[in-house]
């Protein structure tokens, strides 16, 4: 049987942009003292994939007692954007990701990502990348919400899938919906991950063999 279907996550998986973005959120809460703004990093590193939404109604609401409107949620996701757009529309490209995405037109692909669709589209557009994929697709929806929308409508078998992904919200994302989880390696995931037996690879050099491995198994 041969995979149809592949779904990325993008931070950390198709670009090195982790770091930009644990940077941003620890800027963004300094002012509230060196303690809490790494209380914040670990909290949003052990949770990577987890919208930004969801994390300020955490950091500003439960922990700082804040009342969040809809409004002041956007208005942090605003700031956050601002502080990270352009690091992560330069940001490297994970090792081998290019070369993938210009050779591999026999895969459907699709992005699935806790960054705003609303921003992670022009984001891919500078990068001249969004015409790799058939699909981009990002919060205030969940990851998980987006696969099982995409199995829904293509009437795709879970087993023709695949999800790469460097977070436990892409594991949960691809564990709901019954498709095929490889783990892109980094230190942010190594604790996260480090009782996970399934596939996995160091960068996307690596990414074509074991899509191989998958298809040769089912």
């Amino acid at each position: 049987m041969k995979i149809k279907h592949i779904f990325f996550d993008f931070d950390g998986v198709l670009a090195e942009s982790v770091n930009i973005k644990t940077e941003a959120f620890r800027q963004m809460y300094l002012s509230y003292g060196d303690a809490f703004a790494q209380r914040v990093v670990d909290h949003h590193l052990a949770n990577g994939g987890m919208s930004r939404y969801e994390k300020f109604k955490l950091y500003n609401g439960e922990w700082l007692g804040e009342k969040l409107t809809e409004e002041k949620i956007n208005e942090l996701a605003d700031i956050f954007s601002n502080l990270v757009f352009e690091g992560v529309v330069n940001a490297e490209e994970v090792l081998g990701s290019f070369d993938f995405l210009s050779t591999s037109g026999e895969y459907k692909k699709h992005i699935v990502t806790g960054t705003p669709t609303i921003e992670i589209k022009p984001i891919l557009e500078k990068r001249k990348m969004t015409h790799f994929f058939v699909g981009i697709y990002g919060s205030p929806e969940k990851k998980d919400y987006w696969v099982r929308e995409v199995l829904t409508k293509e009437a795709v078998d879970p087993k023709e899938c695949v999800f790469v992904g460097d977070a436990l919200a892409d594991y949960d994302a691809a564990k709901k919906n019954n498709i095929t989880f490889i783990l892109r390696e980094t230190k942010e995931a190594e604790e996260l991950f480090k009782t996970y037996t399934g596939y996995r690879i160091k960068d996307m050099r690596e990414f074509r063999g074991v899509l191989e491995q998958i298809e040769n198994s089912l």
